[in-house]
């Protein structure tokens, strides 16, 4: 009896569903087929208590519509395109990437090794600079009575057998920095560990080049004046034993609080001055002498370089000075370029071993004051000053004299 009464519940409750379906997909009320038209030869009748029915076939139950939606999730519209944001493929792109990198261990990392300066030496002499060679001016142009005083007057001219090597040092001051040769990386590598110290190899373009006194992150926009050149003098600096404690002393000078400077930069003005002296010939007599250029141009590039430290250490310079110093440094180098020269050679006797050492001259070899004596550091130090760089300042020079 349970049994019975159970299953008439359910019936009458399946009667209702087919009804309300066929109210709300076909729009009529009354409907004579209970299943999508297809007749299912049931009829109910209501007693009191009781009802019975007629089964239904499970076939025709299958093309009902409402029992079609409902096994099949529903009629809600699917999305048919799918956004992603951008960020987010950038992000997974990004990670998959991280799974392929592998660690790096400092004991892994190999510096690069010194070099020296006869080996990048080496490496010029050995390179075809011939195109370079076509578009260098070795000595300066004179016409009229310059050129009759200085062939009268004027210092010896250079031995042939030296023109050549002469020739090789204007070629180099035209070679730009190029950070496919492994040498010239080995060049600017070496300057920079042996004036920080520093053991490891550091990036090529970065903030770290201030330290070592270039104006940029990136040393190659400084070296525009003199090229090469410019590195190679500061290499001959800081690898010769002997000259080796004057770029040091010099470097913490350029770190002072008050009296710094930027110590490359200053660096190429030297090398400026001293290509200035090998072309206006004033260096030919002692080239002849010794018989050989470059050792002659790069002693009086560290000559040049030792009479600004002092000057510029005795005298208080600062960094607002630094036009009117490189200016006065010039035209005493280029008046007495053996003067120099014996400078430097006596301040390295002197510090040789087995000679008594003492520290460096208070005063420098010569006593001209220049214009910028007047002024001190105070009230200029909290400024910003900018440095005179390369090729800025003009120079009185016979001829039609110009730079690289």
């Amino acid at each position: 009896m349970e049994g019975e009464l159970v299953s008439n519940e359910c019936l009458k409750g399946l009667y209702q569903d087919c009804t309300l379906s066929e109210e709300l997909t076909n729009g009529h009320y009354k409907h004579k087929s209970g299943v999508n038209g297809v007749s299912t030869d049931f009829a109910l009748r209501q007693h009191v208590g009781c009802c019975t029915f007629t089964q239904v076939p499970i076939a025709a139950l299958k093309q009902n519509s409402l029992l079609q939606s409902l096994a099949s999730g529903g009629n809600h519209p699917k999305p048919d395109v799918v956004v992603v944001n951008p960020e987010v493929d950038r992000a997974r792109e990004e990670w998959k990437a991280l799974e392929s990198i592998q660690p790096v261990f400092p004991e892994d990392l190999s510096p690069s090794p010194l070099i020296s300066f006869n080996e990048a030496l080496q490496y010029f002499q050995t390179s075809d600079l011939c195109e370079l060679l076509r578009n260098i001016q070795p000595t300066v142009r004179r016409t009229g009575l310059a050129a009759i005083t200085h062939f009268l007057f004027g210092p010896p001219r250079l031995h042939r057998d030296l023109v050549q090597e002469r020739d090789l040092v204007f070629a180099i001051a035209q070679c730009s920095l190029d950070n496919k040769q492994e040498v010239h990386i080995r060049v600017l590598q070496t300057v920079y560990k042996k004036l920080t110290g520093s053991r490891a190899d550091c990036p090529r373009f970065g903030p770290h080049w201030e330290t070592v006194g270039f104006q940029g992150s990136d040393p190659a926009t400084d070296l525009r004046g003199t090229g090469f050149l410019g590195l190679m003098h500061v290499l001959y600096l800081v690898m010769d034993p002997e000259t080796l404690p004057l770029a040091r002393i010099i470097y913490r000078l350029s770190q002072h609080p008050i009296q710094n400077f930027p110590f490359s930069v200053m660096s190429i003005n030297m090398t400026r001055i001293a290509l200035h002296a090998l072309r206006e010939e004033v260096l030919c007599k002692e080239c002849n002498r010794r018989q050989q250029v470059i050792g002659v141009i790069n002693d009086f590039y560290v000559a040049t370089f030792l009479h600004l430290y002092q000057l510029w250490k005795n005298q208080k310079k600062t960094i607002s000075d630094s036009g009117f110093v490189i200016k006065e440094v010039e035209l005493y180098a280029r008046k007495n370029p053996k003067q120099i020269l014996r400078h430097l050679e006596d301040f390295l006797k002197e510090r040789r071993p087995g000679i008594g050492q003492r520290a460096l001259p208070d005063s420098p070899s010569h006593s001209n004051s220049s214009p910028a004596d007047t002024n001190t550091a105070d009230g200029r130090q909290g400024k910003d000053m900018n440095f005179t760089g390369v090729c800025e300042i003009p120079v009185e020079m016979e001829g039609e004299a110009r730079l690289i």
